[in-house]
């Protein structure tokens, strides 16, 4: 008597030998991304083994795990120190700042290069425009030094030329806001552009070939399909910058500091660096803790911002 069980089939092969397979037929590739991943665990993930110093009394000849646990209490030492307020503040106002000003200028220049009609002016100005981004930080800190010389810097110079009176403002704590962000919107913008004229020109010209046949001005145009087109990749950069607001640049602000403006230019990277290295008795465990705290704002607010973005639109981190 046959029996009614379906037939069993051949088993599948196995998908690990699929794997490898793919592997082999493709292993140059596969050479090629294990460079940049090595690279991620060493200096990205490994490090994160370090992170426990902020949570012990660290020290060098104990190492990480002999080192005596400590709990939160750096971190409430942290919270408790009267400088606390003043550094999260003026870490806060450049980066928002920055922000609010860094970032529609790649959009508005990537729009004006897009539509202009002299290629040439274009290729130029966009080499001019973003040439300043190789520039080292050094370089930079020391050319605003010599613009902004009271003596014989070149701003001077032109306001004493006006009339005006000749001013310090690297003595400036106010002044030392504009000239960090300013500075950084020309070394930056030409390098932001070329990733916003990389999303227009995927922008399909049969929408601008049907809008002309509507009538539609060159104006219009590029408020109604160029201007769309590139939402979806400016809000992946503002969230990815959203990311970076507490995380200013170090050497910039270091370079900048004087003991005239270091009331507005003492932000967290600069205060961690003190007290961890440039200090003759460097607490590890102090400036690992404000690092630490620092990371975790960052993973907030880029969480936050990648949410309200996939909420209110269409595009998002993850």
């Amino acid at each position: 008597m046959k029996s009614s069980a379906p037939l069993l089939h051949a088993p599948a092969r196995p998908r690990l030998t699929e794997l490898r397979r793919v592997f082999i037929q493709n292993y140059q590739l596969w050479l090629i991304a294990l460079i940049p991943l090595v690279w991620l665990i060493l200096f990205k993930y490994w490090p994160m083994y370090g992170a426990q110093i902020a949570f012990r009394n660290y020290r060098a000849v104990d190492g990480i795990w002999g080192s005596r646990w400590a709990g939160i209490n750096n971190f409430l030492k942290l919270f408790r120190n009267y400088m606390f307020p003043r550094i999260i503040k003026n870490t806060l106002i450049v980066s928002f700042y920055q922000l609010l000003i860094s970032f529609p200028f790649p959009v508005i220049l990537a729009l004006a290069l897009h539509n202009t009609l002299r290629s040439r002016f274009k290729k130029t100005v966009q080499m001019v425009t973003y040439m300043p981004h190789f520039i080292s930080t050094v370089v930079l800190v020391g050319m605003i030094m010599q613009f902004t010389n009271p003596h014989v810097g070149l701003i001077n110079k032109f306001i004493a030329a006006l009339g005006g009176t000749a001013r310090d403002f690297m003595a400036s704590p106010t002044a030392f806001y504009h000239i960090y962000v300013w500075s950084n919107v020309w070394q930056n913008c030409g390098w932001g552009t070329i990733i916003y004229l990389a999303a227009l020109s995927g922008v399909n010209m049969d929408l601008h070939e049907a809008a002309m046949i509507d009538g539609a001005s060159r104006f219009k145009r590029m408020l109604h399909i160029d201007i769309p087109c590139i939402i979806p990749t400016a809000v992946v950069l503002l969230i990815m910058d959203a990311g970076r607001i507490m995380s200013l640049g170090f050497e910039k602000a270091f370079l900048m500091q004087n003991l005239m403006n270091i009331s507005a230019s003492e932000i967290i990277s600069t205060y961690a660096y003190k007290v961890g290295l440039a200090q003759a008795a460097a607490d590890f465990s102090y400036s690992t803790t404000i690092s630490l705290f620092n990371s975790v704002i960052n993973m907030i607010l880029i969480t936050i911002v990648n949410a309200l973005a996939a909420k209110w639109g269409e595009t998002s981190l993850w």
